[in-house]
């Protein structure tokens, strides 16, 4: 599966049959600096557009919000300090990994093209 985005500017992709979750890139420059990234618990199950955790930025707080329904397996423990988010949001910067619970809502996700269009 590509990488697919909410409205919400957080991103979700298949990588090794779960489900990897981040904040994009363009929520991240909006934000600008984030020092402090409040991961969810590992077991905690939500339902699509649930808070799940949130960002504190040198700007303001944040909610990041679940892209589906699921649970969460673990959480990025590179984001401890926040380095990894700041520098590689779409990569090393992960939040959370995760189960689907309705594959279904994955659909309903923006692909990047219209995601790009959607923050223009």
């Amino acid at each position: 599966m590509a990488i697919r985005y909410s409205k919400d500017h957080v991103w979700i992709r298949e990588e090794g049959g779960a489900y990897r979750v981040g904040l994009s890139d363009y929520a991240r420059r909006e934000l600008g600096e984030i020092v402090y990234v409040e991961l969810p618990k590992p077991g905690a199950r939500f339902a699509k557009s649930d808070p799940v955790c949130s960002i504190d930025s040198l700007k303001s707080t944040s909610d990041i919000y679940a892209p589906v329904s699921g649970s969460v397996i673990a959480a990025n423990p590179a984001l401890a300090d926040a380095k990894a988010i700041n520098a590689d949001p779409l990569g090393a910067g992960w939040i959370f990994s995760m189960t689907v619970d309705h594959p279904e809502e994955l659909e309903e996700l923006l692909s990047e093209e219209e995601y790009r269009s959607f923050v223009q």
